[in-house]
């Protein structure tokens, strides 16, 4: 399947902005059942500084704001061939060692509720059928809502608060995970939607390494592993590693953000 993808994220300032720096992964992994055709990004306000990759081989983008803006614009335009691989990623890739993967971070910090989650688990015939099991008693637990939580929101919290997005979904999954003993990271990316073509905003969903598989996705939202309507961004730890936008700014503090995104399957000429 060939995906267009379309992503602008527009901010506006109530004053000048002296200075401002932003840390962007916004650029697609070419990966097992991915491969980046082309990937453009364009900025207003802003001006790239420099390229890398980062220790989960998340490709990042340092931009300046220029000084004194009031608006800034990044705009991500690219195509992206994916392939059905049932979420199977396969072997660990990158600087960070799999111990990183089974530690907890304060996002995804066990407590009494995760534990509660995990006595709540039937006996499953292997690890894979726990992880599934694990997802569907998640989306039982939290209903999928808006408005409730936000980047800050733990694990823990989500579980008191039984409300959540895809985020929240994914850490509460990585915390039960690890408490387990498995790997698990949390991925950032974009999935083509069956009724729709423009979005509101990106998704998220947690992969946990499975002995003989890999890497395996797990999108606990919608309730299946990652097909090839996904197409995956960033992975790390928890969401802090894996943020589309992160950055500090100078000057005026109030801000307003418009994000527009469409992601469409392209036709493909044989």
């Amino acid at each position: 399947m060939r995906l267009a993808i379309d992503h602008t994220t527009h901010y506006v300032f109530s004053g000048p902005v002296n200075r401002g720096m932003q840390r962007l992964r916004l650029m697609p992994k070419t990966s097992s059942g991915q491969r980046v055709l082309e990937w453009k990004m364009h900025f207003e306000g802003a001006q790239l500084q420099v390229e890398y990759e980062d220790p989960h081989c998340n490709h990042v983008a340092l931009i300046s704001f220029n000084p004194g803006v009031h608006e800034v614009t990044i705009r991500c335009e690219g195509l992206v061939d994916t392939n059905d691989e049932n979420g199977i990623i396969g072997r660990h890739a990158g600087f960070m060692p799999m111990w990183q993967f089974v530690e907890q971070t304060d996002l995804t910090r066990t407590g009494t509720r995760v534990r509660s989650l995990l006595n709540a688990l039937g006996a499953e015939a292997n690890p894979l059928a726990t992880l599934h099991a694990l997802s569907r008693l998640i989306r039982e637990r939290v209903e999928y809502a808006a408005g409730h939580t936000d980047s800050a929101t733990t694990a823990e919290a989500v579980l008191q608060t039984g409300r959540g997005v895809c985020q929240d979904h994914a850490h509460v999954f990585i915390a039960a995970a690890r408490a387990l003993g498995t790997p698990a990271r949390y991925v950032s990316g974009y999935l083509m939607m069956d009724d729709r073509i423009d979005q509101e905003a990106g998704h998220a969903w947690a992969e946990a390494f499975v002995e003989g598989l890999g890497w395996v996705g797990f999108d606990i939202s919608n309730g299946i592993s990652p097909d090839a309507r996904y197409v995956r961004v960033a992975t790390g730890r928890d969401y802090r590693d894996a943020a589309p936008v992160t950055g500090i700014r100078y000057g005026e503090r109030d801000e307003a953000m418009h994000v527009k995104l469409a992601v469409q399957q392209q036709r493909v000429e044989q």
